[in-house]
């Protein structure tokens, strides 16, 4: 399995505040891989920083082999890479196909409708409310469109920031279903989640991160079944 996304030595700073602190990861083609970690840990400002929102204060981050640090958001995403924000960030006065649609605004090739086509087939709520304003979808569905907007750009992996969040238990097992489905369609995820628990049961490979750093990583089952990791993160 070849390395998809590889972070060296990663600072992420706010003014003086260091938010993550010389940061090793990577993730490999294929791979679902989880990031846990309590509120404040750093875990959002890491992906901000790969996905171009934030800039580096030190350290390297490569994708397919090259650099992408300090490169802007839409060449990161157009290289095919992916952020599904935290709190969806969908166009709430839009519809949902126009949603859709800003998912491929860079594309210039031929098979956005194709492409279009197979997110309704794949998320069939969003068809049934294609035509909707997207600022009144459910939580969960709001999701969903985020979900498919992101693929819309063709990517090679999604980074997914908390998509449980504020989500009913049930909604979350069916948003949770799209992401391993999506999965297997060959996209490689990077997720960050507060649920723990289901993050460690979807992955096969997790790390843990504690004030700005990598602590621990393992295969997930591992993780689960770590005395440190069950009393810190679930709830035992």
């Amino acid at each position: 399995m070849s390395t998809l996304l590889q972070i060296r030595n990663l600072n992420v700073a706010y003014g003086g505040i260091q938010a993550v602190r010389e940061l090793n990861l990577e993730v490999g083609e294929g791979e679902m891989v989880c990031l846990i970690g309590a509120n404040g840990a750093g875990k959002t400002s890491m992906l901000k920083a790969i996905s171009g929102l934030l800039p580096a204060s030190g350290g390297s981050i490569h994708f397919e082999g090259q650099t992408i640090s300090g490169l802007p958001p839409h060449v990161i995403a157009q290289r095919g890479l992916t952020l599904v924000p935290e709190g969806r960030g969908i166009f709430p006065r839009m519809s949902v196909a126009e949603n859709l649609l800003m998912g491929a605004y860079y594309r210039r090739d031929g098979a956005i409708r194709q492409d279009n086509d197979r997110i309704y087939a794949l998320l069939p709520r969003l068809a049934e409310r294609q035509h909707q304003v997207a600022g009144l979808l459910s939580g969960g569905e709001q999701q969903m469109l985020a979900l498919g907007r992101a693929m819309m750009a063709r990517p090679r992996m999604l980074l997914l920031d908390e998509p449980s969040m504020g989500l009913a238990p049930l909604m979350v097992q069916a948003v949770f279903e799209i992401i391993k489905e999506i999965a297997a369609r060959g996209v490689s995820i990077f997720l960050i989640e507060q649920n723990a628990h289901l993050a460690l049961k979807t992955c096969s490979r997790g790390y843990v991160m504690e004030n700005g750093s990598i602590t621990l990583t393992d295969m997930a089952p591992a993780l689960a079944a770590n005395p440190a990791v069950r009393h810190a993160y679930l709830g035992e």
